[in-house]
This record gives structure tokens, C-alpha cells and sequence, in this order.
């Protein structure tokens, strides 16, 4: 694992299962999570927040990932 510097960027994306039946599929949250960072390619992963928002079809999982890509330290 590399030191985080000081300063510097963070860069940060989100992503939701779709609305409706199967949003509250955490794991097809993770499956489209990790397709995500792995066509980042060479990151080094910061933090990742999972949170749910209560719907009709129950809970609506989506996901933050932080990440600093090489050129950013």
C-alpha cells in the first residue's frame, strides 16, 4: 500500500442499482461496484460508503467509491 499524501485529489464516483424490483440487491450493488473500479484500472482505493434510501420496493442500495488514481500522489 502506498503513503496518502498530504494533499491531493480524491476522486470519487457513485452508482445505484436501478429503481424497481431489485434495488435491494446488495449484491448486484457490489458486482457493479467492483466491474466499475476494475475498468479504473490501477487505482488505489481510498474508502467505499454503501447506504440504502427506504422505498416501495424496499431498500434502494447505492455506493460511493473514493480512489486516487497514480499521477494524483
Amino acid at each position: 500500500m502506498t503513503e496518502t499524501p498530504e494533499h491531493g485529489t480524491v476522486r470519487h464516483f457513485s452508482q445505484a442499482n436501478p429503481f424497481g424490483p431489485g434495488c435491494d440487491s446488495v449484491p448486484a450493488l457490489l458486482r457493479r461496484l467492483a466491474a466499475s473500479i476494475e475498468a479504473l484500472g490501477p487505482v488505489e482505493i481510498q474508502d467505499v460508503v454503501i447506504e440504502s434510501e427506504t422505498t416501495e420496493h424496499g431498500p434502494w442500495w447505492s455506493g460511493t467509491v473514493y480512489f486516487h488514481l497514480p499521477e494524483d500522489s
